[in-house]
Parts: C-alpha cells; structure tokens; sequence
C-alpha cells in the first residue's frame, strides 16, 4: 500500500507520492478548505468589512443553513450578529487607543516606600538564621569521595583557581 499522507486542512488522506501530493495541494478543494482553516484566525475588523459587502444568503435566511456552509459566497450574518462584531471592533479599537498615561497612579515616593519597609523590618523578629563566616560546608553522606569528583564537580580552593598560563577565552 505505501506510505500514506495525510491533509489537516481537508480532513483525509491518500497515496503519497510526489504526483499525488501535488495534485492535492494545487487542487481546488485542499485550497479552499486551507482559506477557511486561515479564515479562523482573521480579526474582527476584516470580518466586518467582509460581511458588510456580501449580500445575504437567501437559503440560509430561509432554512437557516446553507449547502456551502463556510465557503458561501453569500454573508450567514444576520443584522444583529453584524451589530454585535461592530461592537466588538469598537471595542478593541479603544482598547488600542486608550492612553497608557492617563491612568493615575498613586503618588508614592521612593524614600517613604524605603522608609515604611524599614520600619516593617526591624518591628518583626528575624526567623532566618543570619549567615555566618564560620560556616562549614557538611559533605552529604552517601556521596563518592571528593578526590572520585570530576574537578568541574570539587569546591575551589581557597585562593581560588590559578591561573593557567596561555590561556585565551573568545
């Protein structure tokens, strides 16, 4: 049988071979069903400019459903539905122009934020243990020895890494 390819914008499948394929996706239908997938994503705006002008469909209006479905020629909008994406472009274009200034923030200084933290700070009692210098790293049990760690895995020593000498880095 082959290996089969299968198109998520027509919903089926078929044969793969390069002439199969090719008659499928420069076919009408595949182009058609892949306008409507895209068709999904439009915003707002286009789709109210694109129903204004199509006429109704005097099926869907009478029966209220229509033989082509969502490749219709014809607007399936009734005037309400035409009201309502109105709104919603209205909507979304005011949300684009609204001002980000004209929202008021309150008026917060620094000094006084820095001020009330501090006093918050030193009115609770500290329940986090205060590092110490003296503090002794405790190796986890079960661990491999330090001299079986990797060198990238050890602690540095104390002076730190030497440098290593002819050594560029870039």
């Amino acid at each position: 049988m082959g290996k089969q390819y299968f198109c998520d914008y027509c919903d089926r499948s078929f044969q793969d071979s390069l002439h199969n394929r090719k008659k499928h996706l420069n076919g009408l239908q595949h182009l058609k069903a892949k306008k409507v997938w895209y068709d999904k994503f439009r915003d707002a705006v286009t789709i109210l400019v694109e129903e204004q002008n199509k006429r109704p469909c005097r099926k869907f209006l009478q029966i209220g459903q229509c033989d082509f479905g969502s490749k219709c020629r014809f607007s399936h909008m009734s005037g309400q539905d035409l009201q309502e994406l109105s709104l919603q472009v209205e909507e979304e274009r005011r949300a684009k122009e609204w001002p980000l200034d004209a929202v008021e923030l309150p008026d917060v200084r620094l000094e006084d934020w820095l001020e009330k933290r501090a006093k918050r700070l030193s009115s609770v009692p500290s329940t986090r243990a205060e590092p110490d210098s003296t503090t002794i790293f405790q190796y986890p049990m079960g661990w491999p020895p330090v001299q079986e760690l990797p060198p990238s895995l050890r602690a540095p020593p104390p002076g730190g890494w030497p440098a290593q000498p002819n050594v560029q880095w870039g």
